[in-house]
């Protein structure tokens, strides 16, 4: 099974929306591909600090992420790569897929000069926090979350 990833175009901006909206947990908050989308993805596209990326398997787009690099003070002035919204493709899961793309996108941050890469998942998701141990990610802190609209 051969993958290649890429950073995302405009016109894959709609599958993306519907991979992330084809979740239990993330389908109430996604909503269906308008404006608002469209105008994140030309905000995230600009921003050299941003990638989103898709994942092909025979030329179709089978899963994404974002990748956020975070300069910061802490850590002796570390850079550290965020990973957001990973899906694959639902009737593709539990094949590899998931695996390929984090080793993929920790290469990437290793690339960058990452010192350190952190993701959030919802509590609810056991069999993502297995994937993500499976990777050597380690639970070590809480997060919070407020909505401020």
């Amino acid at each position: 099974m051969q993958v290649e990833f890429r950073i995302a175009r405009a016109e894959d901006v709609p599958l993306i929306v519907a991979m992330l909206a084809d979740d239990a947990v993330a389908a109430s908050r996604q909503g269906t591909f308008g404006d608002e989308h469209r105008a994140a993805f030309e905000a995230i596209d600009a921003d050299p600090g941003n990638e989103l990326i898709v994942a092909e398997l025979d030329g179709e787009v089978v899963g994404t992420m974002q990748l956020t690099y975070i300069p910061g003070i802490s850590r002796r002035g570390a850079l550290r790569m965020q990973i957001e919204a990973v899906r694959i493709a639902s009737g593709l899961r539990g094949r590899g897929l998931g695996r390929t793309m984090m080793e993929w996108a920790l290469d990437r941050g290793r690339a960058r000069g990452c010192a350190l890469v952190q993701l959030t998942t919802d509590k609810s998701r056991a069999d993502a926090h297995r994937f993500y141990d499976s990777l050597g990610f380690v639970a070590s802190h809480e997060g919070y979350k407020l909505a401020l609209t």
